[in-house]
């Protein structure tokens, strides 16, 4: 078990608490998947090698960065036709740091949300 997990450590009185950056993108993945007129993430290159290597990341489309203590988020997003890119991109932003923010107790500094495709619905 040699594989490289990148973790944000917490310390409180009792001990320390270790938080996966791959839980950290699973919650991301879900709160912007709950906004409606998102239809799936968007894959970038570096998961779609990972899946080529075997390796299955169920938040592809997600990069977390800690900096100072907060957390920078970004992720690529597929979008249905119809809905207005600015007012989906700020909701998505809104539930994506409501939901890291509730769930883990971290700071949320920045939410990076890319629009890498629109899905159509099928014709009738």
């Amino acid at each position: 078990m040699s594989e490289n997990k990148e973790y944000v450590s917490r310390s409180d009185e009792l001990g320390n608490i270790h938080i996966s950056e791959e839980v950290l993108a699973a919650i991301t993945a879900a709160a912007a998947l709950e906004v409606e007129g998102v239809s799936g993430l968007a894959a970038n290159l570096g998961s779609d090698i990972a899946e080529l290597l075997g390796k299955k990341n169920l938040a592809k489309g997600v990069h977390v960065k800690m900096e100072d203590d907060k957390v920078e988020i970004e992720l690529s997003v597929l979008m249905s036709y119809g809905h207005t890119i600015p007012e989906m991109g700020k909701a998505i932003q809104d539930n994506v740091k409501s939901a890291v923010e509730s769930m883990t107790g971290l700071e949320v500094s920045a939410i990076n949300v890319n629009v890498g495709g629109i899905t159509f619905p099928p014709k009738a």
